[in-house]
């Protein structure tokens, strides 16, 4: 590994998974910051510095890769993505999207490439061999497989 990622966003409902998604980052030792969010809201609160996360109080750094949910109460991934796409694009910066999910369902990988901003679909939880795979083909000049 040449250099880490700045940070890494975990948007999902589920506690067990973000705490195992959490831990197979951590362990490839690949970003400085790993931030967990629960909800949909609340990534968008973190990507603007709105709410709870206000930048000026401490900082907040800018994730480089997120992985996202689909199925979550409240807002769902799909909401999140039509929302996310609205925001400025100094909120979305080069943010490499991943959605993360374990639907069965083969319509949600279908609509999920079609989605402008997605560069993958992957199933939960998060492996060390998937997360080693996603960091190479999109952050090649920060990772090498040597």
């Amino acid at each position: 590994m040449k250099k880490k990622l700045n940070c890494i966003l975990l948007i999902d409902d589920d506690e067990p998974t973000n705490f195992l998604n959490k831990m197979t980052v951590e362990q490839a030792d690949c970003a400085h910051h790993v931030q967990v969010v629960q909800s949909g809201q609340e990534a968008l609160d973190y990507l603007t510095s709105s709410g709870k996360y206000n930048a000026s109080a401490e900082g907040y750094p800018r994730p480089d890769l997120i992985f996202l949910d689909i199925n979550m109460p409240a807002m769902d991934g799909w909401e999140f993505l039509d929302r996310y796409t609205l925001l400025p694009q100094e909120q979305k910066g080069e943010i490499i999207m991943i959605m993360l999910t374990t639907s069965l369902n083969p319509d949600d990988q279908v609509r999920t490439m079609q989605m402008p901003g997605i560069a993958g679909f992957e199933n939960k939880p998060l492996m060390q061999p998937n997360l080693e795979s996603i960091l190479y083909k999109y952050f090649p000049e920060n990772f090498s497989e040597s």
